[in-house]
């Protein structure tokens, strides 16, 4: 059993993984902006309180029992997550037997058969264009850091990722998304869930970048 803290668990990843780590048995701390108005639908027994991953001081407080923390945040222009980034390794940085970070990230900084991000496809929908970069700089901050902490960062698939069924399977990749027979990268949240809390209990994929897909 770990201790784990969700920044981001009202949201439709977060909450998932608050589930599925709730439903397999460990301590899970929810991390939300509003406790009031988006803890309702969290399973009873988790802990829920106001969090915030780009926060320094937040972090801090939420990770001193903490066996691991999943920052699963949306909602911001692009510099929300490469300062999350920041904040959770400057908050971490030095702290002993300091939990690992899983950052749920984009798709789209997956790589494309001619090796360049798919967000730089001139193809790539605009309307994601600005959340793809925002990850890709977090990648990067995470990928840049030397202080010691250990990080997953997870990519979905970069278009067919969206509410479905859990069935408890997936495949595994690194920098390239993961595709079936027909060339398709598909999965559903409730799998990326799986595939997070098997990453926490496994540690897999340290201080890299993995993606999963059906």
């Amino acid at each position: 059993m770990s201790d784990v803290v969700v920044f981001g668990a009202a949201g439709t990843a977060g909450s998932r993984i608050v589930r599925e780590a709730f439903d397999r048995g460990h301590r899970v701390v929810a991390a939300v902006r509003r406790p009031e108005a988006d803890a309702s639908y969290l399973p009873a027994g988790v802990r829920v309180v106001t969090g915030d991953a780009t926060s320094e001081r937040s972090v801090r407080e939420l990770a001193s029992e903490a066996d691991a923390l999943v920052v699963a945040i949306g909602g911001g222009d692009r510099s929300l997550w490469p300062d999350a980034a920041r904040s959770v390794l400057g908050a971490l940085r030095g702290m002993p037997a300091a939990p690992r970070v899983i950052h749920v990230g984009g798709g789209a900084t997956l790589l494309g058969p001619d090796g360049v991000q798919l967000f730089d496809d001139p193809d790539f929908p605009e309307e994601y264009r600005d959340a793809a970069q925002g990850q890709a700089a977090a990648l990067d901050v995470y990928r840049s850091s030397a202080d010691g902490v250990i990080w997953t960062y997870v990519s979905p698939p970069p278009l067919e990722f969206r509410p479905g069924e859990r069935t408890g399977r997936y495949r595994t990749g690194t920098d390239r998304p993961v595709t079936d027979a027909q060339g398709r990268s598909v999965l559903s949240y409730e799998d990326l869930a799986v595939a997070v809390i098997d990453e926490i209990e496994n540690g897999r994929f340290r201080n890299m970048r993995f993606t999963a897909a059906y």
